[in-house]
C-alpha cells in the first residue's frame, strides 16, 4: 500500500485512505491530479488498464461499496464518481468516455424520512461498455446505461436507458436508437 500510495502522489493526486480496503489499480493506469477517498470497512477500488483519469474526484464511503473502473476508459476534468452507503456498487465498462463535469452517485447523500421510514436508500449503478458521457451530465442512483449509449450534453439520467440509445434532456429521454459511436480522438 505504502509503494501504491507514493506512485499516486507522485503524479499529484490526492490519496485519503481510512481504514482497510481492496485497491487494485493497473499498472498501466494514468491517474493525474485526482482526489481519491476512501473510508468505511471492506469497500473496493478497481481501475482497468489503459484508463486515464485527469482531475476526477473519486469518493467510497461505506461498508462494502465498491468503484469499478473498466479498461481503455477515459474521464475527464471535474467528474465526480460516489458509491455510498452499505453495499453498493457503481460499475463502469470498457472503453467509455466520460466529458468534464461529469457526476455518477448511488446515494443521494443525506437521508430523506417519512413518517420516521428513510424513503430514499442507495441503489447501484451499472455503466456499460462503450459509453459517451457528455459534458456535465449527471447520472442518478439506480440508473443502468446500456453498452453504446451517448448521453448528451447536460443531461439528468434518472431512469435506465436500453442498448445503443442516445437520451438527452433534464430528465433525459431517449432521442435515437439503434446508434453507436467511435472515439476518434488520437494522442
Amino acid at each position: 500500500m505504502k509503494l501504491f500510495a507514493k506512485c499516486l502522489l507522485l503524479m499529484r493526486n490526492s490519496l485519503k485512505v481510512k481504514g482497510r480496503h481492496n485497491i487494485e489499480i493497473d499498472r498501466d493506469a494514468r491517474i493525474r491530479g485526482c482526489d481519491i477517498i476512501i473510508k468505511g470497512k471492506n469497500n473496493t477500488l478497481k481501475i482497468a488498464s489503459n484508463v486515464s483519469l485527469k482531475g476526477a474526484y473519486i469518493e467510497i464511503i461505506g461498508e462494502g461499496c465498491s468503484l469499478i473502473i473498466g479498461e481503455g476508459c477515459v474521464i475527464g476534468e471535474n467528474c465526480y464518481l460516489s458509491a455510498r452507503e452499505r453495499g453498493t456498487q457503481l460499475t463502469v465498462g470498457s472503453n467509455c468516455m466520460f466529458s468534464r463535469n461529469v457526476n455518477i452517485m448511488t446515494s443521494d447523500g443525506h437521508d430523506i424520512l417519512k413518517e420516521g421510514v428513510r424513503i430514499n436508500p442507495a441503489k447501484n449503478i451499472v455503466i456499460g461498455d462503450n459509453v459517451w458521457l457528455a459534458e456535465n451530465v449527471t447520472i442518478l442512483k439506480g440508473v443502468h446505461v446500456e453498452n453504446n449509449c451517448v448521453v448528451g450534453i447536460n443531461s439528468t439520467l434518472t431512469k435506465s436507458i436500453e442498448e445503443g440509445v442516445i437520451a438527452a434532456g433534464v430528465p433525459a429521454k431517449v432521442l435515437i436508437e439503434n446508434v453507436s459511436w467511435q472515439n476518434q480522438l488520437t494522442y
